[in-house]
């Protein structure tokens, strides 16, 4: 009766069986012992966690593509080697690359590290020979072999936060495994410009967690492969124009970080090197999408105290984006004016100097929207008792398209400089400020004397009363202090003070 049960059970399958029959006596010949069975056990989590990575891994690179892959001895030259087989002796290559180094052994490390050295430079080599062919097989090799050993995870930085004068004296950090590392780049650098590389093929293994983890790369404190990431990223972008949007989302992700919550990043000046060769192929008219990039992107860039590490890029971009469209002159100004820096001198300077480049750009229209607030803030440049920021902000008048812009709206802005260098005539310290205020002084004159002596008139005027305002609130202060030391039955004798007199002390 218990056989014919047993018998109509379902059976395992003949794979199964094996599995089953081979861990059995695994776990019969580790069984002699209590030590044995915990050995097993940890043995069994092991390979239990390892072949979890392996079905991930063969979810983003599918083993299935290399099924029909003839395999080829890895060691073998590319020379030695007949056409058909050099694609299979291209991937064996690869896939040789992927093994990491036996790092418990020095010497059996430092041959398997000399040995990959040898093969990446074969392999970069052959593809830029321009003789290589890239198969779906193929470019699934390079794109595994690339990610394991590109895509790592940097240890915590160490350096402060820094201002922008003390974050350029550091001394850049260089990556030890760098040599290796170069050759993956340029290896991956010449498979994505590969003129016969099929985009619509790649783009399955090139996809959006493969450019986030390449994204991720630019936290590297090396220059070097900053600089090799900025290349390859480029890219991308010009080759895959699916991924587009999504670089450009991703990289606006990671500005949003860096701006508004970590103020650290090593990549930023890489990135806005990389966007302004991309916003100087927008078309025109813009989109929606791309002015809101300026607005909420670009122009918050100026927050963060390290600006000076990639200002030159960021300015770039910013006049790229005024260039295809000059009424953008007005919210970039507009921006500038928001982050106006009031106790850092450098950033001020900086601040200063894009200031003048876009005004050489902006239309007459959109320069007089913004005149008023704009000179209000150059005329506290030109009080400043920084001298560089003083002279910087005298400067403005040698450029002769802002000149020209002057003299067009002196009516208005005249009043708002006079003030500024009557007080610097009159106040400053450093003597050069002192020479270009007279100047400036003299060609005010020289563009408009009637109107500059009725500005020197109206602050005359507005001088006296202002002393004749403080001769009041003094007498004021007198009478006050006068009523307060008698007694109340001789306070009666002071004459009451008049309600409309305390109004205008107040």
């Amino acid at each position: 009766m218990i056989k014919q049960i047993l018998r109509k059970l379902p059976r395992k399958s003949q794979k199964s069986d094996s599995l089953d029959s081979a861990g059995n006596d695994s776990d019969n010949h580790a069984s002699n012992s209590d030590d044995g069975v915990q050995c097993t056990n940890f043995g069994n989590k092991i390979s239990s966690r390892l072949r979890v990575v392996k079905r991930v891994s063969s979810a983003v690179f599918p083993a299935s593509i290399m099924a029909g892959v003839e395999a080829v001895e890895p060691n073998l030259s590319f020379n030695n080697v007949s056409n058909p087989q050099k694609p299979n002796l291209f991937i064996s290559k690869l896939n040789l690359c992927c093994e990491a180094c036996n790092s418990s052994d020095p010497d059996k490390g430092t041959a398997e590290q000399d040995l990959k050295h040898r093969t990446l430079v074969e392999l970069v080599d052959f593809v830029s020979s321009g003789s290589a062919k890239f198969n779906e097989a193929a470019i699934a090799a390079m794109c595994k072999m690339c990610a394991i050993n590109l895509f790592r995870v940097f240890p915590p930085k160490y350096r402060s936060n820094t201002a922008s004068g003390e974050a350029d004296d550091e001394e850049p950090m260089f990556d030890p495994a760098w040599s290796s590392l170069q050759l993956v780049y340029d290896l991956f650098l010449q498979f994505i410009s590969y003129s016969s590389l099929d985009a619509k093929v790649a783009k399955k293994y090139v996809d959006q967690p493969f450019i986030l983890r390449l994204l991720d790369l630019f936290e590297s404190e090396d220059p070097r492969e900053r600089d090799c990431l900025k290349t390859i990223l480029h890219r991308i972008y010009g080759k895959f124009t699916v991924h587009r949007p999504f670089v450009r989302k991703a990289v606006s992700n990671i500005i949003y970080t860096f701006v508004f919550e970590t103020e650290r990043h090593n990549g930023i000046a890489e990135l806005l090197e990389i966007f302004g060769s991309i916003i100087s192929g927008f078309a025109v008219p813009l989109k929606e999408e791309h002015k809101m990039f300026l607005c909420r992107v670009l122009i918050p860039l100026h927050k963060p105290k390290s600006v000076g590490v990639y200002h030159q890029q960021l300015t770039y971009c910013v006049v790229q984006f005024i260039d295809k469209d000059p009424k953008l002159a007005n919210s970039v100004i507009t921006g500038l004016l928001k982050y106006w820096p009031v106790t850092n001198s450098q950033k001020e300077l900086m601040f200063i100097s894009e200031s003048e480049e876009i005004l050489e750009m902006i239309s007459m229209t959109e320069f007089q929207k913004i005149m008023v607030p704009l000179f209000r803030r150059i005329a506290c440049c030109l009080n400043s008792f920084h001298y560089q920021v003083a002279e910087r902000a005298h400067m403005l008048w040698n450029n002769e398209h802002v000149l020209n812009l002057i003299k067009h709206n002196r009516q208005v802005i005249f009043p708002l400089i006079f003030p500024a260098l009557e007080r610097n005539s009159r106040n400053h310290w450093h003597q050069t400020v002192l020479n270009l205020t007279k100047n400036t002084r003299k060609m005010l004159s020289e563009i408009d004397d009637e109107l500059t002596l009725a500005c020197e008139r109206k602050l005359e005027e507005e001088n006296s009363q202002s002393n004749e305002a403080s001769e009041k609130r003094k007498l004021t202060w007198e009478r006050l202090e006068l009523a307060a030391g008698f007694e109340p039955a001789a306070a009666n004798l002071v004459p009451p003070l008049k309600p409309a007199t305390c109004s205008v002390a107040c």
